[in-house]
């Protein structure tokens, strides 16, 4: 298949199929290369949560912006996508974390993010299976969740509609000087290569700041009712903001079908795909604190997956300064299915030389590109020095 291209997408996950659905419907010529199946990989493995998150100014630029474009197309998607607006409610269980409650509410309503604070009895009128007592919570309204697989391979199939070409199986073994070769042997020719292929970015583009981050997830049998909202409690955004260290939080999501998915864990230096039973086990006795009937709940299904991270937790959405042919779409840790359209809009933005509708700057990767040989935790310290 030797053919040239104005963009050639290397992935097929959310972020990729979102890429070419942008390009596509821009009138770009667009061939997407997925050496699985689309939507597979992390993206299967991901909880599809749609959450403003606010860890950095830019971090809630883009997740805000994002969620704005899913809510845009909710009427679109089919039924299969599962979207629904749940809300999250980030749960407070002292008067410390109260206090980040109150924090977290003028943040958010600095970015036009509506939220309310429930007290200890409000929030157990909402949640009435959390343990109690709570000191309260944040409710973010606009919060959504969708099946991920699903909503990918929409996104695809809308880019196909528009025009883009799927080479499926397919494997991209090398990328750059405007040119992706295939694994067998052929060879597609492309103004941009938008590497957006999540945590294997680094096996084409080894000098890129982005390591695997494991993650373990967990879905019940159908228990209805017993969670109505995503359930994050505020420890988590601590166990997040490490780069380093491993860590569980509870986090919990409703899924139409009645099922419960329980999550989570982030671990650096484990990149076998075996579930860890001492952090599944650590995960879900932290469940069980704040959920205690979780316990007493049948599991069908346990999964790993990869988050592809970066040191300064913002993804890497742009041209790659040491080959002007390639774009980076890739980096977005456990926010790659939030931001996977937004994502999509500043890539096509760029490569359409078009206005983006949020500040694109701090997504560059060009504020690695002079660092890339400092390794990991270099690029960490140095991204936090200049914070």
């Amino acid at each position: 298949m030797n053919q040239s291209w104005d963009v050639v997408v290397v992935g097929g996950g959310i972020v990729g199929a979102a890429c070419a659905r942008e390009c596509a419907s821009r009138g770009l010529k667009t061939a997407v290369v997925e050496s699985g199946v689309v939507g597979g990989g992390a993206t299967a493995a991901g909880m599809g949560h749609i959450v403003v998150m606010d860890d950095s100014p830019a971090q809630l630029a883009l997740t805000h912006y994002s969620q704005s474009l899913w809510v845009a197309l909710a009427e679109q998607m089919p039924d299969d996508v599962e979207f629904e607006r749940c809300g999250t409610l980030w749960v407070a269980a002292d008067d410390e974390e109260m206090d980040e409650v109150r924090h977290k509410q003028v943040v958010y309503a600095g970015a036009g993010v509506a939220t309310e604070i429930l007290d200890g009895d409000a929030l157990a009128e909402e949640e009435p299976h959390l343990r109690r007592p709570m000191a309260g919570a944040l409710l973010v309204p606009s919060d959504a969740v969708v099946y991920p697989p699903c909503a990918a391979a929409w996104m695809m199939r809308e880019a196909v509609r528009a025009g883009a070409t799927l080479c499926l199986p397919r494997r991209v073994v090398r990328a750059g000087q405007g040119c992706a070769r295939l694994d067998d042997g052929s060879e597609l020719h492309a103004a941009r290569i938008v590497i957006a292929c999540g945590a294997d970015s680094m096996r084409l583009l080894p000098e890129i700041p982005v390591r695997k981050r494991k993650g373990h997830l967990v879905i019940t049998d159908r228990y209805p009712g017993l969670v109505r909202h995503q359930l994050v409690e505020l420890g988590y955004l601590k166990s997040a903001h490490s780069v380093t260290a491993d860590s569980v939080a509870f986090n919990v999501q409703p899924r139409r079908t009645g099922q419960v998915l329980i999550g989570s864990s982030r671990q650096f230096g484990d990149e076998g795909t075996a579930v860890d039973h001492a952090i599944l086990s650590a995960m879900l006795e932290r469940a069980k604190l704040y959920l205690p009937e979780i316990g007493s709940c049948s599991a069908i299904r346990v999964w790993t997956g990869f988050r592809a991270a970066t040191p300064d937790k913002l993804p890497l959405i742009g041209p790659w300064p040491g080959d002007e042919t390639v774009f980076l779409a890739t980096g977005h840790e456990g926010l790659g299915i939030t931001t996977s359209l937004a994502t999509g809009r500043l890539v096509a933005d760029h490569l359409t030389e078009a206005k983006a509708e949020i500040p694109a700057e701090a997504y560059l990767p060009q504020r690695f590109y002079k660092r890339a040989n400092a390794g990991f935790e270099g690029a960490a310290q140095e991204s936090n020095a200049h914070a």
